[in-house]
């Protein structure tokens, strides 16, 4: 796996993170609707964007341009 890959996937893994930490956050100090909306939208980015990754999947080698 090349670090690119590597870095793309620790970055779902943060942006779940922090999703999951605001709405836990938000939950604990009694609801707001911006701390579940922003919650919710960093988890589905962290999960969009393993989902992504995963279907890009290594592919063919690409040639090195000039």
């Amino acid at each position: 796996m090349s670090w690119y890959r590597s870095a793309v996937y620790a970055m779902a893994v943060l942006l779940v993170a922090i999703g999951v930490a605001l709405l836990v956050r938000t939950a604990a100090e009694g609801g707001g609707v911006l701390g579940f909306l922003l919650g919710g939208l960093f988890v589905a980015l962290g999960v969009a964007r393993f989902t992504l990754e995963r279907k890009r999947g290594a592919g063919p080698p690409r040639e090195p341009r000039h």
